[in-house]
Order: C-alpha cells, then structure tokens, then sequence
C-alpha cells in the first residue's frame, strides 16, 4: 500500500528510485545499491554504530551487511511519499533481514525514513535512518512485532 501527496511527477521518481533500491540491495549488488546515495550521506542504521558520515564509509557498511547476509531481503509496506522540485522524503515500514548460510531467515520489521534531494537532475539519498522499537525497562528490542 502507498500513499503519496504532493508533486506526483517527483513522487513517481522516488517510487521508481525506491523500488530499484530495493531491488539492488535483494540480489546484493553493492555498486548498484551505492549508486542511489549522495556523497555526503548521513545515515542511522539499526546495527554497528551510532552513525554513518559520507559515502565511502556507508559503503564499508552496506559492504558488511550484504557479506553477513548474501540473500537479503527488504520487504516495503505502507510507503508514504511527500515530494518537492528539489527535496523528499519518504517512511515506511520495512521487513529487514536475510537468509544465514544455514537457509534460516533472521528478519524483522523495521521502521525506515529516508530523505532525498535533486542533485544533478538526479534524485540521491542524503539521510536514511533505520530503527527498531524497544522496551524501555529491560533495553531489548523488539523484533518481533508485526504491522
């Protein structure tokens, strides 16, 4: 399901970005998925550090989470669009994981919001930030709730 408001032109590009994003991250194309970021990306993942600054080191990143998980999945639900001429920005839920090498899926749903700007005539990520809920009285995350 998708909702989208605003500049349906730009909106449509973020949807095509997104759903080409996804698509390199799920066969593990590293270069492919790369080539959707700004250089200065700032991005918050889930896992392994407070904080990514610039391309080169969301790439290492992005590097060791398709060697921990070479049949990755990232299943989109509930994709809201909101889209400027230059500035976007999109949430969704997104079902994150992979298959480890003994063929068992370790996913989980996921909170995802990404921003985007028109760099180049080209929309690039400049911040993705994902999340997970957690229980404030014992500090564990909560990996098992569903949409």
């Amino acid at each position: 399901m998708s909702q989208e408001t605003g500049n349906t032109a730009a909106e449509a590009e973020i949807r095509a970005l997104l759903d080409s994003w996804q698509k390199a991250v799920t066969v593990g194309d590293l270069d492919a998925t790369m080539a959707f970021y700004a250089p200065d990306i700032v991005a918050y993942d889930a896992i392994l550090a407070l904080q990514f600054k610039g391309w080169d080191v969301y790439r290492k990143h992005w590097q060791a989470c398709m060697e921990m998980a070479p049949q990755m999945n990232f299943r989109f639900q509930d994709i809201h669009i909101a889209a400027g001429n230059d500035v976007a920005f999109s949430h969704c839920l997104n079902r994150c994981g992979g298959v480890d090498k003994d063929g068992k899926e370790n996913a989980s749903w996921m909170r995802m919001t990404t921003g985007y700007r028109k760099i180049g005539g080209k929309w690039k990520i400049v911040h993705e930030h994902f999340s997970a809920p957690f229980e404030m009285e014992t500090g564990k995350a909560l990996f098992d709730l569903q949409p």
